[in-house]
């Protein structure tokens, strides 16, 4: 489902070049739950956004779903993020002014979908993961655990293949944690959702299928 070869990223100014990553390989497989784990600043981030392809690579070639996305242009890559990816924050980046609802919705706005089947989808996507009781409550009403719960619902609503996560247990206490890892294998195993997740938690990367270590922006493990 996500195919990198040979995949590095240097960031460069005019005193100084930086490898966040240098040369990964990684497949992985449609279905699969990788966790990705490292110390801060090994290129986890940097990974998972060139996965996602919200930043590009210095060298290298990736293959979302069989597809490769060189030649894309700005709105293309836009399109298909918004068809094949769903994401989820560790900050959950709910807007504070929209109801859990429209919070929800919002990736639905991008496609050509009437506003009642958006709500509908939306709904669905909700009583997923267990807040239809919540649609019409604001972010700031919810603890950290739901806010995280919405943020999945979110990822999930235009029923992505591939989902993924930014330490999305990170802010949250470790009942909170198992909960938001639950609904995660759940999807992953009833939906064969594909789901790469970044985490420093070892017993949340222990519950995946694979886990993949960077450091210094090389794979190692």
């Amino acid at each position: 489902m996500i195919k990198l070869d040979n995949i590095s990223k240097i960031y460069r100014t005019k005193t100084i070049e930086t490898t966040a990553l240098n040369e990964i390989d990684l497949h992985v497989p449609k279905g699969e739950f990788l966790s990705i784990m490292g110390p801060s600043g090994c290129g986890k981030s940097t990974l998972l956004n060139i996965m996602g392809l919200l930043d590009l690579p210095s060298s290298g070639n990736i293959l979302v779903d069989g597809q490769s996305l060189k030649n894309f242009n700005g709105k293309q890559l836009a399109k298909f993020r918004n068809e094949k990816l769903g994401f989820i924050f560790q900050s959950f980046h709910l807007i504070p002014d929209l109801s859990v609802i429209d919070n929800v919705e919002l990736p639905l706005l991008y496609r050509s979908i009437s506003a009642k089947e958006r709500r509908s989808l939306a709904a669905a996507a909700l009583e997923a993961v267990g807040l239809a009781n919540r649609k019409s409550h604001f972010p700031n009403q919810l603890s950290g655990g739901q806010k995280q719960r919405v943020a999945i619902a979110r990822a999930i609503v235009g029923k992505p293949d591939i989902i993924l996560a930014d330490e999305p247990t990170g802010n949250l206490d470790s009942v909170m944690g198992d909960e938001v890892m639950d609904i995660l294998i759940r999807l992953n195993r009833e939906n064969k959702t594909t789901i790469v997740m970044v985490t420093h938690d070892e017993r949340m990367a222990k519950k995946t299928d694979r886990l993949v270590r960077l450091y210094d922006g090389t794979q190692v493990a």
